[in-house]
């Protein structure tokens, strides 16, 4: 179907809009069949006389519709399952959302049955697990978390172990006891927005250390260390989010030998640590008498399990922490702590983790393939990307003109704890599909080619 044009000339609605509407009519009437090949973008835009952009942001449109496909390397086709009944439902489009930073969900038949399994026999145990239970864990629970931290060559005794219902409220604990209003805690200079929403409500001052290839820089952490006193530094430091940045092995030593010097605490958040096969040591293994140490599940194995492996320095750290956390959240789900520890002790967790590497290795290869070079920052192993604007594209302009075409992505605002560049966080997991992640990125890399006023949307 390379020969397919669209008639725009009787709709009355932005280019865009019509040649997506004009596939949904075309299949409704059989004039395009499942499988069918649509023309190439520059040549329908040649075709229609219309610039690349607007024929690039119809078949975006058409594919978040449900009505075409995107295939690397082979063109857009007609997807087997568009139905007639896509006319009407292409009213209310969905967005394409690279704002979330979640793993990419399963899509493995055998997979999906193992986790089926083990949340059915989770449920044989229903009643007991509906109860209350003591917080930080049972000890069955504990083993296989140490299990799942050995991974990474981490242990603990059982009174310096704790799940916590998710790293956020872990934070929050941790921060609590740490520092009164008004202390200062240091960070990466873009780091999580949920520590900087943290030390907000806490009233402590959040200040940012330059980062460079290899992390934070060690000087600017010394510097830091005799002008503020601070209370804890706080590293999310395997895959940055958002920057994709892991610290070095030498520079994880270095701040090592600077947090002691000073008497400093370490907060490790790691939640991408186990997406590396072969990654530098943490800090927990580094320096186990400075650092609370956090291993969530939500982003190595699913974003609905919000489950936090805590490890804290000593037993009085232990003391206070299970203090801190049980009043704010009493304790984590008993039926999602089951559910963590079966699928750790059956080897679905494990299987679970592969197939979230595996899939977010396929996902950045599709954003070497289609993304400019130089344009953007990013680790094979992560699910997300750093995206840095050419001049004269501004965060707000660019966040703005995705958001127009139903993709959603991430201002640099949200992570910087002072002036913000211009730059964007863009995330490979959410997408249900290989095909929407390179639609939207093919509209994305079209657009950091342009200007910002050819590449408008408003009128």
């Amino acid at each position: 179907m390379n020969d397919w044009t669209p008639d725009l000339s009787a709709r009355d609605k932005p280019h865009y809009l019509a040649i997506a509407d004009a596939i949904a009519e075309d299949i409704r009437v059989g004039r395009l069949a499942p499988a069918d090949r649509l023309p190439p973008q520059r040549k329908l835009a040649r075709r229609l006389d219309l610039d690349f952009t607007t024929v690039a942001r119809g078949y975006v449109e058409a594919q978040k519709r449900g009505l075409v496909e995107s295939r690397v390397g082979q063109g857009t086709f007609v997807r087997a399952s568009a139905r007639r009944r896509h006319g009407p439902m292409a009213l209310h489009p969905e967005i394409v959302d690279l704002s979330m930073n979640l793993p990419p969900e399963p899509d493995d038949a055998d997979l999906l049955d193992r986790m089926q399994d083990g949340l059915e026999a989770v449920g044989h145990d229903l009643v007991y697990l509906m109860r209350y239970q003591g917080f930080g864990g049972v000890a069955a629970d504990k083993e296989a978390a140490l299990k799942w931290l050995g991974r990474r060559a981490l242990a603990a005794p059982e009174d310096r172990l704790f799940i916590a219902p998710g790293a956020h409220s872990a934070l929050l604990g941790i921060l609590s006891l740490l520092a009164k209003p008004g202390d200062v805690i240091l960070s990466e200079s873009l780091t999580y927005p949920g520590t900087r929403s943290i030390a907000a409500q806490l009233g402590l001052q959040l200040i940012g250390l330059p980062l460079d290839d290899e992390g934070v820089d060690p000087d600017a952490f010394t510097r830091a260390c005799e002008r503020f006193n601070p209370k804890a530094i706080y590293l999310n430091p395997t895959l940055l989010n958002p920057t994709t940045h892991t610290i070095s092995q030498a520079r994880r030593v270095a701040l090592v030998a600077i947090a002691r010097r000073f008497g400093v605490p370490i907060v490790e958040d790691d939640p991408y640590g186990f997406l590396l096969i072969d990654g530098p040591q943490p800090f927990g293994l580094l320096a186990p008498e400075l650092t609370w140490h956090i291993a969530g599940l939500a982003k190595c194995l699913g974003a609905g399990l919000r489950i936090a492996y805590v490890i804290v320095p000593d037993v009085r750290a232990g003391w206070l922490f299970g203090s801190a956390v049980r009043t704010a959240t009493v304790m984590a789900s008993p039926l999602t702590i089951a559910l963590a520890t079966r699928w750790i002790l059956d080897g679905t967790g494990e299987a679970l983790l592969a197939a979230v590497r595996q899939e977010s290795i396929e996902r950045q290869r599709i954003a070497r393939a289609i993304l400019p070079e130089g344009t953007y920052r990013a680790d094979p192993a992560g699910f997300h990307l750093w995206v840095s604007l050419p001049a004269p594209w501004t965060r707000s302009a660019f966040v703005g003109h995705m958001r127009a075409t139903g993709v959603g992505v991430v201002a640099s605002d949200a992570f910087a704890t002072d002036t913000a560049p211009e730059a964007a966080r863009v995330c490979l997991g959410g997408p249900a599909n290989r095909a929407a992640v390179q639609g939207a990125l093919e509209f994305m890399a079209h657009a950091l080619t342009e200007q910002p006023a050819l590449a408008s949307t408003f009128l």
